[in-house]
Order: C-alpha cells, then structure tokens, then sequence
C-alpha cells in the first residue's frame, strides 16, 4: 500500500472506518527505536500502517548549503557515523533531543502527507521522567497533524487493545499489562481504562538483550568474533526462537583481509533465557507485591484473567508461553499470557481504535 496516499484518500476511508466528516483517526507510537504510525487505508482498505527506525540525519546540499534531513533507515543506512536516535531513553531527555525528535517527527509527516485534519491518539511509555514527558507532550501538540483532536494513552493500556479483540474491550476489562519493550520493562495494572501502580525498570531491556548477545558471541567463539549491538539485534530479530531455534552461520571480515566464518549455538538463547527470568523476577517480586499492597482486589481478579504483553520482545516467537509458564511457577498458580498477532505494532493499532471512536463521539 502506498504511504503517498492524498488527503482525499484517507478521508474516504476514514468515512468508512469510523471518522466523523473528514477526519482521519491516527495512532502514533514514537518509539525508542522504532516509531509507527497507523491511519485508515484507501478507500476502504486495510488499515495503513507506517514503520520507521526512530532516527535522522542532517546533510548540507551540495549546490545549495541548505541544511537537509533524512530519517529512518535511510539516514541509518547513508549516515551511520551521524545518525541520530533522539529517544533511546524512551523520551527526548532535553531541549536539544526535543528539538530533533520534532524534527523527525515533521519530516515523517510530511513525507507521507498525513492529513492536519486528523484525531490523532498517541501511546506513551509510562516512565517517571515529567521533564522528558513535558518534552514529548510539546513534540505531540505542536506538530501539523491533529488539528481536530489530540489525545495521549499509556502504551501497554493501546497495546492491549488488539490482543483482546477487534473492537475495545479492553477499555472495560480488569487486567494486567506488561510492556517489553527495548528501553524498559512497563507493568501496570487496568481497572475499565485506569491506570494502577504503574512499575517501570530499566534494569530488563531489549537494549540489554543485545549487549549481552554480543558478549556471548565473543565467550562462544572464545574471542575470535566481536560483534556491535546493531548486529545482536539483527541475531535477536532474526534467529530467536523459544520454539525452533536453530544454529546459524555468519562471516566477518578480518581486519589483516580474509574472511572468517562462525557458527552460534548458545550465545542469543542464552541472552534471551537470562532475559525472560529477569522479566518473571521484577513481575513476580516487584511489580505484583506492590499491586497486592495497594489494591488487593484487582490484583485477585487481573491474575484470573489473561496478562497482555506487548513490545518489540514481544515478538520472539514462544516467549509469551514461555512467559507464561515460568511466571506460573515463580507464583504457584495458573496463569494465561496473551499478546497481539503483532505486538511491536499493537500500541498504535489501538491507539487510531480509540481516536476512531473519540473521532465519532466529538
């Protein structure tokens, strides 16, 4: 599906999906590492969803000396020595990273003509950083989309939102959600949409996850083979598996000429058990106590029913059973772990399911 659609496209399908008039109901994740946009498709068709590295370059043009931008992959691919992750930390820290994050955020707008007639819903990590969330909430309401409604939800209540079916159910559930994501571990539990004992960690990452692949990969080759932490993840998105793992083969080159071949066996399962008991020990010990002493009630009814998971760990295949079942044994109890067929894309995908309806009942 092309991402140039006019405004006239998206507006018919907005019709069509829920929108009021000429509204277009969008849903943005501005993610650490990936940001993804969601906006109805044309004419009727699936919805379109827009996917990017969060990330720019700037370049002098070579005839003008004007300053342009890249982002996304192209600025990772072209301007790898200069590229810029402005959200690493999940939110744009200071003035400076705000700047560049709306930067980024106008070029991916424009680039893909989303409409300034928009209700647009926004999934925001929950982080205890007011300065950084004052930084993203200026990102959020001075850009050129959302003139008609602009709104902001906590991630893992949007990335709920699809694991629990079409519509929002969601909104009206008891249950536990616990986000994955590369630059923190979220939990937090929902009573009918509001947010209780909200826990976050940055000691349990996907970021983290990478690093450790790479220092495995030099014990496993005992040296031979170092690997930065783009390459772990590309190993991590590409061969982790909790239900068919196989070995792999890659090739470096070495400094001296030549090529050198390796094979993994242990080194990006090992990263990814470490990283699943590590995720049940700050649920189980941390975030589930805290809830208990709070709010005692939901904590009974949240572990009858499903847990959602959400994020780009998410996404390994059989990690949420694994989840599931390791959770299970640290608790001594039965419990069901859910996701979204896509979990890395549920917050947005939920997040345009609320500005749909927010568009309808405006």
């Amino acid at each position: 599906m092309s991402d140039d659609a006019d405004d006239a496209e998206p507006t018919a399908a907005a019709e069509e999906n829920g929108g009021t008039g000429t509204t277009v109901p969008i849903g943005v994740k501005l993610g650490s590492t990936r940001t993804v946009v969601s906006l109805p498709g044309e004419r009727g068709a699936d919805d379109q969803i827009i996917r990017t590295l969060t990330c720019l370059a700037t370049y002098e043009d070579a005839l003008t000396g004007e300053e342009k931008v890249l982002y996304g992959e192209e600025a990772a691919t072209e301007y790898p020595d200069r590229v810029q992750f402005m959200l690493r930390s999940g939110l744009p820290e200071d003035a400076d990273r705000a700047d560049l994050t709306r930067t980024f955020f106008e070029a991916l707008i424009e680039e893909n003509d989303l409409p300034a007639n928009s209700a647009v819903v926004y999934a925001i990590p929950t982080i205890d950083n007011p300065e950084g969330l004052d930084n993203l909430r200026s990102v959020i309401e001075n850009s050129s989309i959302g003139m008609r409604l602009v709104e902001s939800y906590p991630e893992s209540l949007c990335g709920a939102i699809p694991a629990f079916g079409d519509d929002l159910q969601a909104i009206d559930e008891i249950f536990l959600a616990i986000n994955m994501g590369s630059t923190n571990l979220e939990a937090s539990a929902y009573r009918r949409g509001e947010q209780l004992a909200p826990f976050t960690t940055g000691a349990v990452t996907g970021n983290e996850v990478d690093r450790m692949i790479a220092n495995y990969v030099e014990e496993e080759t005992q040296g031979r083979v170092n690997i930065d932490t783009q390459t772990a993840r590309e190993y991590k998105e590409e061969h982790a598996d909790f239900v068919d793992f196989e070995p792999f083969t890659d090739v470096i080159q070495q400094p001296g000429g030549g090529s050198h071949e390796f094979t993994i066996e242990r080194s990006v399962m090992d990263a990814l058990d470490e990283y699943v008991d590590d995720a049940v020990e700050e649920i189980a010990n941390t975030f589930l106590p805290e809830l208990a002493n709070d709010y005692m009630k939901v904590y009974q009814l949240a572990l009858e029913r499903p847990i959602v998971v959400t994020g780009g760990m998410a996404c390994i295949p059989g990690i949420t059973s694994e989840f599931e079942r390791r959770l299970g044994e640290e608790l001594d109890r039965d419990v069901e772990v859910i996701a979204a067929d896509r979990p890395d894309l549920a917050p947005t995908i939920g997040a345009q399911r609320i500005a749909r309806r927010l568009a309808a009942n405006d």
